[in-house]
């Protein structure tokens, strides 16, 4: 209903004087019909102004819609006059009121005494004639506007009729301009643009842009209508597929796991290509619909592709401080071992995407080789995943079956990464020197791509089918030995030799990991149980003959678990081990010094040995016996070792006279040289030195001296060429109660990696020939200058 019988009488205003109506929120134009809403007292009382003066009104926009009593800087500068056509009554004291927009004006001032708003303001006339191009635009601003009027839903077309119908174009603009969905502050300045030629170029700007996005936006609707139309089309027919499978008894029992199979694709994050073929076969397995003898290994199949790393993680960051405390902490001694661990994690560092080595560790049992690797990923902080290689001989269980074999799966490395479950895991490939060929193919030869960087990255498992990124897995290696290694795979690695430990060093691993953990292990207190030094000392020297700690520790554990006894038995509340009691516990030592034992006789010398498990002594036996001057060789001896006595049997006849043996004594006799243990294979060229000891120390009659050990190969000048496995041989040269160690000279640069309390503990002969050797062990001996003399036998 209209509101006449509320009109005040009016004030009577000079012609540039008018009431203004701030709005918060809205633009009027020019030649524009638009409602607005008042509310406020004094806008109310400027719209029954003009009303009753049958003035125009002037609808001015507010810089900031919080205020309520705006003043002349809270205003615009430009607004427009308009004439009120009706007023209607609205609840809560509004006013809805029809304004027809007039013209510009620009507010001067403000005039107070009013109970309005009034402002001075000057009128902006319109150019009377319009440009040129002010016409060229205005027909292309008309056209853009009956092309946004298509785009746009619901649009009555008679406002196309009318845009048809405004020839001026300064009225085109004005209009085309209030039916925009733009912002406030686009709009008023579209109002203070008093030229037609820019407010025409700025509009036709506007407009065009919204008809991009009008356009944008209705492509996109079609394309998601026509998805949704293809998800409503899927879903009937799936509706229908239950309805039939119901009828035929089977009630779609299996789509649960269908729907879980998808979900869990759509989170794997595999590539795209991969995906895709994952998804394909899923469909397959729907179409099965749990019938078939596939069903189950193409389920199974799936279940691995989305259990998978397929995503690599986010990279935590290299402490090399904590990575070395760590390293101190896991592990004692293996200084060289630690310092190169520690250049490997450095270069991590500073190039987490290069392409590092891949490490190696060397060594016998029991060194720490696993313990390292797991060091080194908790200094990633990454997953630590180990797969054992040991008696691998089947190139599928590297590389995976085909899933056309029953039963099949992926390989030792796909499984090792789905454990670990992150692709950027630090996995150890132990034992790599235990694999063999056979007539199913050769591990090692599948092992080359997984250690290649320029290969893995595209790894196929034949099982997945597809290729499988291994570059971001850091691999590290363990092996006992490295000639078993084939050739390709050594040149793949970098090779890290962690040698045994001395004595002191078992003694002190012993005190800082070993008991504490068997401690733990059989369930007893530090103070229930105590062992000194003495009891580690007679278990490390007689009752283990080890490179490693193993078998300490086993020897710890079984002390351990006899005081574990008697505690538990209440015969006593804690328990000190000595020294003495070890007979009664282990029972009688099984190692003892028999060094001077064996070597008291003439005819025996105690040699030096490098085996996959550490050092190790060796004694050469000879004697002679009645025959036809045949060498007769036992103790499982191989070919370089047969060919090392023959040699030593040789230079010893062509010394003769230098060892004061007289020439018949080699006439009508077989010297017979024996290597125990006769059950354990031997071959290599380093017990020349040894051999040639006991066969002088057989024809001079004199013994060797018992604390000497050696080791070297021999030519026929009697030259003593060097060997290798150095650091080893001196290690178990100490273990055993040697004290003087005889070495090749040109290995003495080899003693360096020895540690530097057994280096102080021994005494080392270098050795140039054999006469070095002889004057050696044989105290009393004349010192031999001449050269030996070389005679045709």
């Amino acid at each position: 209903m209209e509101n006449k019988a509320s009109i005040p009488v009016p004030v009577h205003l000079p012609e540039d004087i008018v009431p203004l109506v701030p709005m918060r929120n809205l633009v009027l134009f020019p030649h524009v019909l638009m409602p607005i809403t008042v509310g406020r007292r004094p806008s109310l009382a400027a719209l029954r102004q003009a009303i009753a003066a049958k003035t125009p009104v002037g609808i001015v926009l507010q810089k900031d819609a919080a205020v309520d009593e705006p003043g002349f800087d809270e205003l615009c500068t430009v607004g427009t006059l308009a004439s009120v056509m009706r007023e209607v009554a609205a609840s809560e004291g509004q006013v809805h009121a029809v304004c027809q927009g007039l013209q510009r004006y620009r507010l001067r001032e403000l005039v107070p005494g009013h109970d309005f708003l009034a402002g001075r303001i000057e009128r902006i006339e319109e150019p009377a004639q319009p440009s040129t191009e002010a016409e060229a635009l205005g027909m292309q601003l008309r056209e853009r506007a009956v092309e946004i009027l298509s785009l746009l839903p619901g649009v009555p077309a008679e406002l196309a009729h009318a845009l048809q119908a405004t020839r001026a174009p300064s009225q085109l603009a004005d209009i085309t301009a209030s039916l925009m969905d733009v912002e406030l502050a686009e709009k008023q300045m579209l109002l203070e643009l008093l030229s037609p030629e820019e407010r025409l170029h700025k509009v036709l700007e506007l407009l065009t842009h919204r008809i991009e996005v009008l356009r944008l936006s209705q492509e996109i609707g079609e394309r998601t209508k026509e998805q949704l139309q293809d998800r409503e089309r899927k879903f009937i027919l799936r509706e229908q597929l239950k309805t039939i499978q119901k009828e035929l008894g089977e009630n779609g029992e299996h789509e649960p796991e269908m729907e879980k199979l998808e979900q869990a694709i759509a989170k794997a994050g595999m590539p795209i290509d991969t995906e895709a073929h994952v998804r394909k076969e899923l469909q397959r397995l729907r179409r099965m619909a749990g019938g078939g003898g596939e069903t189950g290994p193409l389920q199974t199949w799936i279940e691995w592709m989305t259990e998978l790393p397929w995503t690599v993680p986010e990279s935590a960051p290299i402490d090399l401080a904590a990575a070395r405390a760590t390293l101190e902490a896991d592990h004692f001694g293996l200084d060289r071992v630690k310092r190169r661990v520690l250049e490997f994690l450095a270069v991590k560092k500073l190039n987490p995407q290069g392409r590092a080595p891949i490490l190696c560790f060397v060594g016998p049992p029991g060194v720490g080789k696993t313990s390292l690797g797991q060091s080194i990923a908790r200094a990633l902080q990454r997953p630590f995943v180990r797969v054992s290689l040991g008696g691998l001989h089947d190139e599928a269980e590297m590389r995976g079956h085909r899933r056309t074999y029953v039963g099949a799966l992926p390989g030792n490395i796909v499984q090792g990464l789905r454990k670990a479950g992150a692709r950027d895991c630090v996995m150890m490939l132990d034992e790599v020197d235990k694999m063999t060929a056979s007539y199913q193919g050769d591990p090692s030869a599948a092992l080359l791509e997984v250690l290649d960087p320029e290969q893995n990255s595209t790894f196929r498992d034949n099982y997945l089918g597809v290729p499988f990124d291994l570059s971001r897995v850091v691999f590290i290696a363990t092996a006992n030995r490295m000639d078993t290694v084939s050739p390709p795979v050594r040149d793949r690695m970098e090779v890290i030799e962690l040698p045994g430990y001395t004595q002191e060093e078992k003694i002190e691993i012993a005190h800082r990991y070993l008991l504490h953990r068997q401690l733990d292990a059989n369930g007893l207190q530090a103070a229930q149980c105590e062992l000194d030094d003495d009891v580690l000392q007679a278990l490390a020297a007689g009752y283990t003959r080890e490179a490693g700690v193993r078998q300490l520790e086993r020897e710890i554990a079984r002390v351990l678990r006899w005081a574990a006894t008697r505690v538990a038995q209440g015969d006593a509340t804690a328990v000190n081990v000595q020294a003495a009691d070890l007979d009664e516990i282990l029972g009688p030592a099984p190692f003892e010094q028999e060094v001077a034992l064996r070597t008291a006789l003439p005819g025996v010398a105690t040699g030096l040995a490098w085996t996959p498990a550490g050092g190790d002594i060796l004694f050469i036996e000879a004697t002679r016996v009645a025959g036809s001057g045949r060498l007769i060789l036992t103790g499982q001896l191989g070919e370089v070792m047969k060919e090392s006595a023959q040699a030593a049997l040789t230079l010893v006849k062509s010394m003769a006279s230098e060892l004061k043996v007289p020439a018949t004594a080699f006439d009508a006799v077989d010297v017979h040289l024996h290597v125990p243990a006769g059950a354990i294979p031997k071959d290599g060229p380093s017990a020349g030195v040894a051999m040639f000891i006991a066969l002088a120390s057989l024809f001079g009659n004199r013994a060797v001296r018992h604390d000497a050990a050696m080791t070297g190969e021999i030519s026929l000048r009697g030259l003593v060429l060097p060997v290798g496995g150095v650091k080893e041989k001196v290690l178990a040269a100490q273990r055993a109660g040697i004290g003087l160690v005889l070495l090749p000279a040109r290995n003495r640069k080899d003693v360096r990696d020895v540690p530097e309390s057994t280096r102080a503990a021994m005494q080392f002969v270098w050795l140039d020939n054999v006469q070095d050797a002889l004057h050696s062990v044989f105290g009393n001996v004349t010192a031999l200058q001449t050269r030996p003399r070389f005679e045709l036998m």
